[in-house]
């Protein structure tokens, strides 16, 4: 286990949005994860948990305990005929992971692949691309609640939504330290979207799936590493079936797809281009801002250099606005600003 005091979390947040953290606390094992959760400190200051911190709007300043799970290791739990159950520790990241699994012939995240962050933060934000979720694959997690106890949890009583989860509505009150995912010994393919079918493929398979995924993902979003962006940064919208009927005698190039509870799900990159912020940035003054919609894919927020979470909150409140303005549609943030 390992304490900082004042601790930069700049290099550890995808926006690279610059942040001081009261305390950092690094645990490398459940028992050190269960000292720092009845440590005086956490019992004094809000806490934050930091995996990949790839769904986060950090301040400046964070007068909070932020614990970071560096829990590692993967392991085969349960083999049953063609069906496996595999658990996974918080701490391992989330891409290396979906790779070690296809390589073992373990399926079912195929579609998964290249998302970034932890295993941990999976469920929080229930992640999903193409067709799958992290809910439709989970067998069960373990976690950890404030007095330091292990509690094993089903997917029937994590609140699993789009993008949201009862983790992710209670951050205080749960530590995800495991997950545990159903998975497959037999190939069984998600195939809904047009772009993964044809660039996998005549044949296609788990790993040529994934290898499809990772290249449309790659053209389309921008490399963290090189351009400070945290993913998809709004969530897309559901709307009524009547809505969306009459929104598209509005716009006939609108983009729905039929969702249940007659909803039907808009696609938010294309209302935000729409909107005209494709490769925007929102002014600063007489100058160009630090923060502005990607020119690639719309939906993607970037810190092109030195931006604060004003910066991207104030972007963040403009393109929301200007949304609501031309289709009455309202945008949610996907990243958390634990400031509120």
């Amino acid at each position: 286990m390992r304490f900082f005091e004042q601790y930069s979390l700049t290099y550890l947040n995808t926006l690279r949005l610059p942040c001081t953290a009261r305390y950092v606390a690094e645990a490398n094992s459940i028992s050190d994860l269960s000292a720092i959760i009845k440590s005086v400190t956490a019992q004094r200051l809000p806490r934050l948990v930091l995996g990949g911190g790839s769904n986060l709007i950090l301040p400046q300043l964070l007068e909070a305990l932020v614990i970071r799970p560096n829990l590692k290791g993967v392991r085969l739990l349960v083999q049953q005929g063609n069906e496996v159950v595999i658990e996974a520790m918080a701490g391992e990241v989330w891409h290396d992971f979906v790779l070690q699994t296809l390589a073992q012939g373990w399926y079912g995240l195929e579609n998964l692949a290249l998302i970034p962050g932890s295993v941990g933060a999976a469920p929080v934000q229930n992640i999903g691309a193409y067709g799958v979720e992290v809910a439709d694959r989970m067998h069960s997690l373990l976690a950890m609640d404030r007095d330091g106890q292990v509690h094993e949890i089903w997917p029937a009583d994590c609140g699993f939504a789009y993008r949201d989860s009862v983790f992710k509505q209670h951050p205080d009150d749960w530590i995800i330290v495991a997950v545990r995912f159903r998975l497959s010994l037999v190939p069984r393919l998600v195939l809904g979207y047009g772009d993964v079918i044809k660039a996998a493929g005549a044949r296609p398979t788990p790993e040529s799936v994934a290898r499809a995924i990772i290249h449309i993902r790659q053209a389309k979003l921008p490399d963290p590493a090189r351009i400070a962006n945290a993913g998809s940064f709004f969530k897309n919208p559901c709307i009524s079936i009547a809505d969306f009927q009459q929104l598209k005698t509005q716009f006939p190039d609108m983009v729905g797809y039929t969702q249940p509870h007659d909803q039907t799900k808009l696609a938010a990159g294309w209302l935000i281009e729409q909107a005209g912020w494709r490769g925007k940035r929102l002014p600063a003054g007489d100058q160009v801002g630090p923060v502005g919609m990607y020119a690639k894919q719309a939906l993607v927020l970037v810190n092109y250099a030195n931006a604060t979470a004003d910066d991207v909150l104030a972007l963040s409140a403009a393109v929301q606005a200007d949304v609501k303005a031309k289709f009455g549609v309202n945008l949610e943030r996907e990243p958390v600003y634990p400031m509120g």
